[in-house]
């Protein structure tokens, strides 16, 4: 039997796990607070505890019986916590024939609103940019250690699906329409990201390769909080510009870069084919089954 660890058991990591068949794999999922385990333990996954008190002797007993690793936890100051964990162990999970490192297209930093691909060298300018390109290598280099592993990095941009859409900021109160000329972001359906890290690991092979994920349509934020309005049958919050809008440094932050980033490779070596093309198909169809309840 297959057996999927995920270290970080988050919104993507529960919807690739959604899409596995139980009859064919085990699948552990990590989180750092013991209510969450137990969360995790509820809906029917093996639940661990890991943060920076886990014994590793009991985290590397956990991953043991792993195929299949998935990594989104982020890093630290210190580096990538499973390996700053475990990395004088790692060749004890002799099983382990797939790691996924879900990294960020942050690594590119700003490009002025021009495409990017796998081939664009990555210039981080945040923190955590810098942080995840120092992760992707720590994973790089502790897979090339580990003989016939197929490792993978994915670049994520901002991810959205059922739950956490600008339908649910809408409700809250929070959704803002803010103008920054030729400001876009990337974005991708959470069902599609499961369906891309599946095709990865189906047609996995070992080696090293990176992908970005995404849609095909980087898009200004502004417009999608007004397609979603539309569909809600609510009126569009007011927008605001950049220079007058009031934010957290965080959220200004990724006002700072700009750029469209091809997903041209997950398509031609993954095989991929998106069921959610823009954000216009992906918040039809989470509407649709939200008015369907």
């Amino acid at each position: 039997m297959n057996h999927l660890a995920a270290v970080g058991f988050g919104y993507t990591a529960r919807a690739l796990a959604a899409r596995l068949d139980r009859r064919a794999w085990q699948i552990t999922g990590t989180s750092r607070g013991a209510d969450d385990v137990e969360n995790i333990r509820a809906a029917g996954f093996n639940g661990v505890l890991f943060n920076p008190e886990t014994d590793p002797d009991e985290l590397v007993g956990a991953l043991a019986s792993a195929t299949h690793l998935l990594v989104s936890a982020a890093p630290t100051t210190a580096g990538d916590p499973l390996l700053g964990k475990i990395s004088d162990r790692f060749n004890e999970l002799v099983g382990l024939r797939w790691i996924g490192y879900l990294s960020t297209v942050g690594v590119y930093g700003d490009r002025g609103g021009d495409w990017v691909d796998e081939d664009t060298a990555p210039e981080p300018s945040s923190e955590r940019g810098r942080r995840r390109l120092n992760a992707e290598n720590s994973w790089r280099f502790a897979a090339e250690l580990h003989a016939n592993l197929a490792m993978q990095v994915f670049r994520l941009p901002g991810i959205y699906g059922p739950g956490r859409s600008g339908f649910d900021k809408l409700r809250d109160g929070n959704a803002r329409r803010i103008i920054k000329p030729g400001q876009v972001f990337n974005r991708m359906h959470v069902d599609d990201i499961a369906g891309a890290l599946l095709a990865a690991i189906d047609g996995a092979e070992p080696g090293f390769a990176v992908y970005n994920l995404s849609d095909d349509e980087p898009a200004p934020p502004q417009d999608v909080v007004a397609f979603a309005a539309r569909l809600m049958g609510v009126a569009a919050p007011p927008e605001v510009t950049f220079d007058a809008a009031e934010m957290t440094p965080m959220a200004r932050s990724f006002y700072g870069e700009n750029k469209r980033v091809s997903n041209k490779r997950m398509k031609s070596e993954l095989g991929y084919q998106l069921k959610f093309p823009t954000y216009r198909e992906g918040l039809a169809d989470i509407w649709r089954h939200e008015s369907e309840r």
